[in-house]
């Protein structure tokens, strides 16, 4: 069974995250830059939360907030789900499913180590089932 650790190896992106004290705005402006749609907020490597699209939508446009104004740690969500390097694909799957999310922060001894998505575990699980398939072709042709 595949891990986090799998992911994390393959994966050419480092750890992208903001201090509390940033703005919405400067955070929106990393999140262009780097082409993601979550960002981990940090104070050194520690996680204090995370903040992502979903959060800009429903705590700054929907209640008419400036973004410009507003410090990212009064918007970021504080209750963030994480694994570990040794958490399988499977158990990633079963946690964003059942709470709705599609970033895991991946942390080591209260250190964040890596960020995996959805998109990182349905790419895992695609490779996982075309290597399957090869299998099967190839002890059918033989």
């Amino acid at each position: 069974m595949k891990t986090v650790q799998h992911i994390l190896q393959n994966k050419k992106r480092g750890i992208f995250s903001v201090r509390p004290e940033l703005s919405v705005y400067e955070a929106l402006e990393v999140m262009m830059d780097k082409n993601i749609s979550a960002l981990l907020i940090t104070e050194g490597k520690v996680l204090l939360g995370i903040f992502t699209e979903r959060d800009y939508a429903r705590k700054i446009i929907l209640q008419g907030k400036a973004s410009r104004e507003t410090s990212i740690k009064d918007v970021m969500s504080r209750k963030v789900m994480t694994v570990t390097v040794n958490t399988t694909i499977d158990e990633c799957m079963k946690i964003m499913t059942e709470n709705h999310i599609r970033h895991l922060p991946v942390v080591e001894n209260t250190e964040v180590t890596g960020m995996i998505s959805i998109g990182d575990l349905v790419k895992c699980i695609m490779e996982a089932q075309e290597a399957t398939i090869k299998q099967l072709e190839n002890y059918i042709s033989s």
